[in-house]
C-alpha cells in the first residue's frame, strides 16, 4: 500500500514538473508535443527497466543499476541546455516564480524518511536526502509568496535556498552512490542500503526527477545572475 500511494506522488510530481516546464514554454505545438513525447517515453523506459530487474532479480553490480539511467538524462538535459543555445533561452523564458513554485513539490520527499523508518532505506543517506528536500520543499513556499508583484526584492534569499536546493540534491546522490549495495565504492554498509531505490516507485526519483530539478536550479541561478547584473546596471544608471 505504501509503495503504491508512492507511485501516485511521484508520477503525479513527474507529469507536474514536466507539464509545466513545457506548457509553459514559448515553442511551437508541434515541439511542444514532441516534448511531451519524449518525457512519456522516457518514463516508459524507467518503469521497464525497473520492472525488468524486479522481474529477473538481476544482481547489483559494481555499478548502481539506477546510475546508468540518471547519468543518460543528465547528459540529455545538461547537453541541451551547454550546446543548444534555443533550448537554454527557452527555459530562461520560464517565470522565476514558476521555476520555484515547481520545488515545493519536492516535499515528497518526507517518503524517504518513512522508508528509513521501515528499515528500507539506511542512513545517512535516508535522513539527508529525505528531509533536505522537504526543507527545500517548505521554503519555496514563502519564496514564491514574496515573489509576487517584484521578483527582484528577494534575489538574496533566492540565491541561497537555490545554493541549499541544489546542495541536497548532490548530497544525496553522493551519499546514494556511497551507499549502494555491491558497489566498490560502498562505504556505508548497513543494510539494505539504498536497494530500495533501485525499484519501483523510488527508482523514478533519482532517474527522472532529481535530473530536471538539477537543471532547473541552473536556470534559477542563470535568471538571478542576470536579474542581479540588470538591477546593478539601472542603480548605476540612476546615480549617473
Amino acid at each position: 500500500m505504501f509503495d503504491i500511494v508512492g507511485t501516485v506522488f511521484t508520477t503525479a510530481l513527474y507529469t507536474t514538473v514536466v507539464g509545466v516546464l513545457i506548457g509553459l514554454s514559448p515553442i511551437r505545438a508541434a515541439t511542444r508535443l514532441a516534448a511531451f513525447a519524449a518525457a512519456g517515453v522516457w518514463l516508459v523506459i524507467v518503469v521497464a527497466t525497473a520492472a525488468a530487474i524486479d522481474l529477473w532479480a538481476i544482481p547489483g553490480g559494481p555499478v548502481p543499476v539506477n546510475l546508468l539511467p540518471f547519468v543518460v538524462l543528465m547528459a540529455l538535459l545538461f547537453g541541451a541546455w551547454f550546446f543548444i543555445p534555443k533550448v537554454r533561452d527557452v527555459l530562461l523564458s520560464l517565470p522565476l516564480t514558476a521555476l520555484v513554485a515547481l520545488n515545493i513539490g519536492r516535499v515528497v520527499g518526507v517518503f524517504f524518511v518513512f522508508l528509513y523508518a521501515q528499515g528500507r532505506l539506511t542512513a545517512p543517506f535516508a535522513p539527508s536526502a529525505g528531509w533536505g528536500d522537504v526543507i527545500t520543499g517548505l521554503l519555496a513556499i514563502p519564496l514564491v509568496l514574496s515573489m509576487r508583484g517584484r521578483a527582484d526584492r528577494a534575489t538574496t534569499p533566492l540565491a541561497l535556498w537555490n545554493a541549499f536546493g541544489t546542495l541536497d540534491l548532490i548530497a544525496a546522490i553522493s551519499l546514494g552512490i556511497l551507499s549502494a549495495p555491491g558497489t566498490p565504492l560502498r562505504l556505508f554498509t548497513e543494510e539494505p542500503g539504498t536497494a530500495a531505490m533501485a525499484q519501483l516507485p523510488w527508482m523514478m526519483i533519482p532517474t527522472m526527477l532529481v535530473p530536471i530539478y538539477l537543471l532547473i536550479h541552473l536556470t534559477i541561478a542563470t535568471k538571478l545572475r542576470a536579474l542581479s547584473s540588470a538591477t546593478q546596471h539601472a542603480q548605476s544608471h540612476a546615480r549617473a
